[in-house]
């Protein structure tokens, strides 16, 4: 397996990834449809954050994305490709963020959470925080979520 920086040119790539690695957990086409937005992984985004996709044989098998706020860092993204998931490939990603975060010094990582994947970020060491609204989905609230990121 190998961990690099995303390139400009894997923004389509990556929407397909993120759209299918959301799917896979029985969401609805309508709900699908309605994050759409949510799931696309523009160029810009690739070029001003700190974007990684995980390669296993040459095939991009997932991918993590940090975005710098006005009061922190956002865990933005981590999308494992349906037919990896449960294979310790989000692991893996989460542990290049760990060693990502420390080398820049930063000191908490925020996160979103997909409601179906908060056990997930628990075991790796995040606390919930509270609740956010939805960007998509008025009335819906998605975990909140924090790491301590510790140096």
């Amino acid at each position: 397996m190998k961990i690099r920086k995303a390139t400009i040119h894997e923004d389509s790539y990556l929407t397909d990834l993120a759209f299918r690695s959301k799917a896979y957990w029985g969401y609805s086409e309508d709900f699908m449809e309605a994050c759409r937005n949510d799931l696309t992984v523009s160029s810009e985004y690739i070029a001003t954050s700190l974007v990684f996709v995980l390669e296993d044989e040459d095939t991009i098998t997932g991918f993590i994305g940090l975005e710098q706020e006005e009061d922190g860092w956002l865990l933005k993204d981590l999308f494992i490709d349906p037919k990896y998931i449960g294979k310790g490939y989000g692991k893996t990603l989460w542990k290049n963020m760990i060693e990502v975060t420390k080398s820049m010094n930063i000191s908490k990582v925020t996160i979103h959470s997909e409601p179906l994947a908060e056990d997930f970020y628990l075991a790796m060491g995040a606390s919930r925080i509270g609740e956010i609204e939805s960007t998509v989905f008025e009335g819906r609230k998605l975990p909140l979520l924090e790491f301590e990121v510790s140096n």
